[in-house]
């Protein structure tokens, strides 16, 4: 197999590489440096794993100070705390068990939004009202309705915010958009994308919650399901009460990558079939599912399998193989190889990136220059609503049609586009 380096390729097929942000030294507290970016004083709401690499992702861009943390955990607060203060070297943040009362910390500017989806809504609208700019996880929110609500608060607020599709940032991406926008592999057929990998879900037996861990607040305005750890920290994932499932924690980065690399906007039709083969009992969402959305351009097909099964190819176990007339591209984190129809010829281009920290340092600079950053709400609120889409027609058993001027869905998916929330709690579209 032929290896080829990225820059000479690119070239040879007059593909432009988007540009990459450049970020200054990170930073220990609040202190400046005099060549280095104005410090920008952040939060984190939701200071567990993933809220944790995000704020290291802001140190290692440059130019943050951590101001104040809040999670419903305080045995994971008191070490987030301890954790960021060696990370500014020796400045401890405010720490905060209610969101409410972290959203009114003095002098902070913005918020790293890093809770479950289902806790995504709700404090999003009121940092906007708070004129605050956000760094949003995805996906963007648990529901449809609470995505539409969210982008038409973040439009009224005009505040700077960016959603957590860091692999925007992947250069072998970005590359491989250029090469299929440039019409060399011919029109795009077909799609597939798919993410393989083995679950291990943690214990399913009920049980009382931590000590630490407020389940209560915990659960907010979704299901308050009695605690086990399956569902708790990091594993809600694949609970659908919180989480909803594979495809829409992970596999939606592909989703967005497809619809971003073909200027895609909403399908007009999803199709879903799986089911619980193998972790039924474990889990409550589909470990094998397959979904069709139906763009107008060409059709895309989801696949997932999590149940462990060795791999023929584990080289697109992660990936997205774009089919066209002329070529065949796949497309991984990493890497991306062009095949031509009918050689057997297969040419590998390599382009490794730290996305992560690129995509937050590209929202910091947003908030420094007031410059959109490049992951709107409004697009990645399509690509939530795609994921979403295809869960309720796997749920409804029917094929969902959408109709994007009006915002709306067939038959029975209609009802299942907002979620009641749990008393006392609000839905904003409400």
């Amino acid at each position: 197999m032929e290896k080829i380096d990225r820059r000479s390729f690119t070239r040879g097929v007059g593909a432009a590489a988007l540009g990459t942000a450049i970020f200054g030294p990170g930073v220990r507290g609040a202190k400046a440096f005099a060549d280095g970016p104005r410090v920008v004083r952040v939060g984190v709401l939701g200071a567990g794993w993933w809220g944790m690499l995000d704020l290291k992702a802001a140190f290692k861009a440059g130019g943050v100070e951590a101001v104040a943390l809040c999670d419903v955990d305080s045995e994971r607060l008191e070490k987030a705390a301890a954790e960021t203060a060696g990370l500014q070297g020796g400045t401890r943040p405010k720490t905060y068990a209610d969101w409410r009362q972290f959203l009114s910390h003095p002098g902070m500017e913005a918020v790293i939004l890093a809770t479950p989806p289902h806790w995504h809504a709700l404090p999003f609208i009121a940092a906007m009202e708070r004129g605050l700019d956000v760094y949003l996880e995805k996906p963007v929110a648990y529901d449809i309705r609470e995505g539409q609500a969210m982008a038409a608060a973040a439009k009224r607020a005009g505040r700077i915010v960016q959603v957590g599709f860091q692999r925007r940032q992947s250069q072998a991406f970005k590359d491989a958009a250029a090469y299929l926008q440039g019409g060399a592999a011919g029109r795009i057929v077909q799609v597939d994308a798919q993410i393989h990998y083995a679950a291990n879900p943690p214990d399913a037996t009920p049980q009382a919650p931590p000590s630490s861990l407020d389940w209560e607040a915990w659960c907010g305005p979704a299901p308050k399901l009695p605690y086990a750890p399956n569902i708790g920290h990091f594993a809600w994932r694949l609970e659908e009460a919180y989480g909803n499932g594979h495809l829409v924690d992970w596999g939606i980065h592909w989703i967005d990558r497809v619809r971003l690399a073909l200027g895609l906007g909403m399908p007009k039709a999803v199709e879903a079939e799986g089911g619980l083969h193998v972790l039924k009992g474990r889990i409550t969402t589909p470990d094998t599912l397959t979904a069709q959305f139906e763009f107008e351009a060409c059709p895309l097909v989801w696949r997932h399998r999590i149940w462990g099964a060795a791999e023929w190819s584990p080289d697109t176990s992660n990936a997205a193989l774009f089919y066209g007339e002329k070529e065949t591209v796949v497309v991984t984190d990493d890497k991306w190889t062009v095949v031509p129809k009918g050689t057997g010829e297969r040419r590998v281009m390599e382009a490794k990136t730290d996305v992560l920290p690129a995509h937050v340092g590209e929202f910091l600079e947003s908030v420094r220059t007031r410059k959109a950053p490049s992951c709107s709400i409004e697009d990645a609120a399509r690509s939530t609503a795609c994921v979403q889409l295809a869960m309720i027609a796997y749920k409804t058993g029917a094929r969902v049609a959408w109709d994007d001027t009006r915002g709306t869905a067939s038959g029975p998916a209609s009802a299942l586009l907002k979620r009641e929330y749990r008393a006392p709690y609000k839905h904003p579209s409400a």
